[in-house]
């Protein structure tokens, strides 16, 4: 294919923005020289992940867009072959709906609604609806008129020891009370579903195994015919000092257990199984390109933090991915500017600090950069693909505003191929704005504090070689 170059387009009569693909995320620091933070999006990542999930998994999977709504990702995964959406909000089943008008499926797993969610879900054509309570049942019926052609499922209350974020205390109904629901809505439903959440960033897959065997008993003891069994989301990603089982694992485990159920001679023979991932499919999909606006010893105040893309790292201490990012000038080394030299090849542990004036906004690390890291750099911030972006605000007007598109295995773009342009830049504030899917469509995917208080945070890990944490 050649030396790929990164084509810039002109502005043309339907878009105000310019089209671009950026090859590397040091060459979105290059070109962009960004003040504020910038959403580093990896096609082929949510492509690879979507894939491997629809080769693996052995029934139908949906993707939780909670975890990320961006549009590019959503296409992505459409162009990789994800036909249903896990949505939990009006504003969810709107987005999916304006991006994919036909050709996919909405299913509503959030166990509680408002009125006004579920009558105006159901006229834009949900059929599936999550409860674990009679009221839901009900509010269901109603809003719906009773409606002949629901997918009602029971979410069923299950452990959540093994995740790092516990989802059982909120949702989920007790054993007895889900046997009643099953009875209850297989009287109403077209097709009637249980389903369970092991909880987020699950680690072992034997919470799976118990889950199923639990939904199993829970069944015998309704006895009412089961049409699907959803063992739900909270596949786990990869971070630094967290490394669970790989995906095999879990599919396998899922499948032997679910075996006995929906099997040729389980208590539910011939039932689908259903699942909803989110953080495994696009943890690996996302960076966020930060930058020093000032260094006081280890600590780094950077324009990103807790209240932006990283209240996993501050809120649960969660060590990401982090790579000094400097662009040479023509001097390199030698240059007269620190921030043009090579960097040095010693690392040093850094606490990070974010932009707001909330004393919160801290994220301890270590997180281990060069020890000459300083105001003027830009740090690539890994594995912020999963409830990164979705959980930012907009405290003290800090917020990131712009994505780039970090795409090295496209197709040559502009003159080369001009039909095929696509907008790898937007203003993700904007959640509408189109990217052209045709050539998502159409191009090849492929797997792919005082002194004393900074030493005491420092000291964890300090001797972590943490090249193997730098982004690949």
């Amino acid at each position: 294919m050649g030396q790929l170059k990164t084509r810039i387009f002109e502005k043309s009569a339907t878009t105000d923005t310019s089209e671009e693909l950026f090859r590397s995320v040091d060459d979105v620091a290059k070109r962009l020289k960004p003040e504020a933070p910038v959403q580093c999006i990896f096609p082929e990542r949510v492509r690879s992940q979507a894939q491997r999930f629809l080769t693996q998994f052995p029934g139908k999977v949906l993707y939780a867009v909670k975890c990320n709504p961006g549009p590019e990702f959503l296409r992505h995964m459409y162009a990789a072959g994800i036909r249903h959406f896990d949505v939990a909000s009006m504003d969810e089943v709107r987005l999916v709906k304006g991006l994919f008008p036909k050709g996919v499926s909405l299913h509503f797993m959030h166990p509680v609604k408002s009125r006004e969610a579920v009558r105006a879900a159901y006229k834009l054509g949900v059929r599936t609806f999550s409860l674990d309570s009679v009221g839901e049942l009900m509010k269901i019926l109603e809003e719906t008129k009773s409606a002949k052609d629901l997918n009602l499922f029971i979410r069923l209350a299950v452990s959540g020891n093994a995740a790092a974020y516990d989802l059982s205390g909120k949702f989920g109904a007790a054993p007895s009370v889900a046997a009643d629901l099953l009875r209850h809505a297989r009287k109403v439903a077209y097709k009637l579903g249980i389903c369970f959440h092991v909880g987020s960033q699950c680690m072992d897959p034997a919470a799976y195994r118990a889950a199923i065997v639990r939904a199993g008993d829970v069944l015998a003891k309704a006895k009412v015919k089961l049409d699907v069994l959803d063992v739900g989301g909270g596949f786990p990603a990869t971070y630094p000092n967290m490394t669970p089982p790989d995906l095999d694992a879990f599919m396998r485990t899922i499948a032997d257990a679910a075996h006995d159920i929906v099997g040729p001679v389980g208590i539910a023979a011939g039932a689908e199984l259903w699942c909803e991932p989110g953080r495994a499919m696009v943890a690996s999909s996302a960076a966020m390109l930060v930058r020093v606006t000032l260094r006081k010893g280890r600590r780094l105040y950077i324009n990103d933090g807790t209240y932006g893309s990283l209240f996993d790292a501050g809120a649960l201490n969660w060590r990401f991915p982090v790579r000094l990012v400097r662009p040479l000038g023509r001097s390199g080394k030698n240059s007269s500017t620190p921030n043009s030299r090579l960097p040095s090849e010693k690392l040093v542990p850094f606490v990070f600090y974010g932009p707001t004036c909330d004393n919160l906004d801290k994220m301890k690390g270590p997180f281990m950069l060069p020890e000459d890291t300083q105001e003027g750099d830009w740090i690539e911030i890994g594995m912020l693909g999963a409830y990164g972006s979705a959980m930012q605000t907009r405290f003290n007007g800090f917020y990131c505003s712009t994505a780039a598109t970090v795409w090295p295995e496209a197709m040559p773009l502009a003159d080369e191929r001009p039909a095929r342009r696509r907008a790898g830049l937007r203003d993700v504030s904007q959640p509408g704005e189109a990217v052209q899917q045709q050539l998502m469509l159409e191009a090849p995917s492929r797997a792919t504090e005082g002194p004393a208080e900074e030493s005491a945070e420092l000291s964890a890990d300090g001797n972590t070689d943490t090249r193997s944490l730098e982004l690949k």
